[in-house]
């Protein structure tokens, strides 16, 4: 087929995420962090093509998984070794919540089946995933099929402002209500991602992290979105200080492989892996088809390779200062309400969404696509961007927080 015919088949036939039958929905979500077709991956995915392309990981290992597991450990939080590989970010979450749950059974506290997380919070699509996100936000029409679980207050203090002690009031009445039905915490710790695109204090990791020693908790941190330097640092909870929260268990995804296939990991502690191991059944129970697949890992080996050779923690920096620039300005437009900045990640969040065709058209004139959702237009680029592709960046969003407001939305819990 030529490009038409393709993009009319497309258009016809191939459901797209978060879109209806017909509607062009692409986009790379924040995971191409070097950059499109990054040939020092492509040719690691390659030459690991000509070797082996899969094999089950039950009962067989592989070099490209014991490498990246290597690497993944030698970057992980201090204490966090054991390496559990999985398809995806929602599936990392969901293996967390597994880990945590069959933890505290083995632990002899079988009644402690259930997590706390907060509201605001988002952790992927699968099921166990979409329950831990937050339950007035996108997922809110399949709440007859999700477990339940708690729910403390969104962090209000931003990052940057003056911690309020207050802030952590509702978690800890959670925990004093519900402490003995709960396994563990679960937090995109500073940059809460696709449900509120909000950055809160660092502090707030601290408290979970005193809170969960205090009453026996697990303390799991997803840092599908955050982590390898988009806020920063390495890690999104390193901003609160050297030592002061470490999870007992990291997500990990996302720009995990640059990009190029999907690929997560559950990274736990050995106290964590040992107490599994120790319990009835010894057995972790999870084991996805293509857990591991040597592609990917291939992929994750040359991934984590261009984070060691550059300095993205800079990159970062550098993207914020040009962002800080560049969108700070736009709050004295009527339609936008808040613009907040950390790292390489650019907010603004808008009173009202302008029509979804006006956004088509600002993004066909200034050539970057800008997938605006709820009331947020944002940009998380790849480090690679430079200071006159961040400019283009910037002025893209203002065109669009320039737009008239639209009409409301037909369901107000669908973020488009």
């Amino acid at each position: 087929m030529n490009p038409e015919e393709l993009l009319a088949y497309d258009r016809r036939h191939v459901w797209h995420p978060y879109a209806t039958i017909g509607d062009d929905a692409v986009a790379s979500w924040w995971c191409v962090a070097h950059g499109h077709n990054h040939p020092a991956i492509v040719e690691a995915v390659r030459r690991q093509s000509e070797r082996m392309s899969h094999v089950m990981f039950g009962g067989f290992t592989h070099e490209p998984a014991v490498e990246l597991a290597r690497r993944l450990a030698g970057i992980a939080p201090p204490g966090l070794d054991r390496v559990f590989f999985a398809d995806s970010g929602s599936i990392a979450v969901e293996v967390a919540a597994k880990m945590a749950v069959q933890y505290q059974r083995a632990a002899g506290r079988p009644e402690r089946c259930r997590l706390v997380a907060l509201e605001g919070g988002y952790h992927g699509d699968t099921c166990c995933a979409m329950a831990l996100s937050d339950p007035d936000g996108m997922h809110a029409l399949f709440r007859g099929i999700m477990p339940r679980h708690f729910f403390a207050a969104k962090p209000r203090t931003r990052f940057g402002a003056a911690w309020e002690a207050s802030d952590f009031d509702s978690m800890l009445r959670v925990v004093e209500e519900h402490g003995d039905e709960i396994a563990a915490m679960i937090c995109e710790p500073v940059f809460q991602a696709a449900n509120a695109m909000w950055f809160y204090h660092p502090r707030y990791l601290a408290e979970m992290r005193r809170l969960c020693d205090e009453r026996g908790i697990l303390l799991v941190f997803d840092e599908i979105a955050a982590g390898l330097h988009r806020t920063g640092p390495r890690w999104a909870h390193e901003h609160a200080g050297p030592g002061a929260a470490t999870p007992d268990i990291l997500c990990v995804g996302k720009a995990l492989t640059g990009g190029h296939l999907t690929l997560a990991a559950t990274i736990a502690s050995e106290r964590v892996a040992e107490t599994i191991s120790r319990g009835r059944p010894s057995a972790f129970m999870h084991g996805p088809t293509y857990m591991a697949n040597p592609l990917a890992c291939a992929a994750g080996c040359a991934s984590l390779d261009l984070f060691a050779a550059g300095d993205c923690a800079a990159e970062a920096r550098r993207v914020e200062a040009r962002f800080r620039a560049g969108l700070a300005p736009l709050k004295a437009l009527p339609n936008v309400a808040d613009v907040r900045v950390l790292g390489a990640v650019g907010v603004a969040e808008l009173r009202a969404m302008p029509r979804a065709e006006d956004v088509r058209r600002v993004i066909l004139e200034t050539g970057v696509w800008l997938r605006p959702f709820a009331n947020f237009v944002s940009s998380i680029p790849p480090f690679v961007a430079t200071d006159a592709d961040l400019d283009r960046i910037c002025e893209a969003i203002r065109a669009v927080c320039e737009l008239p407001p639209g009409p409301p939305p037909d369901d107000p819990d669908f973020h488009e």
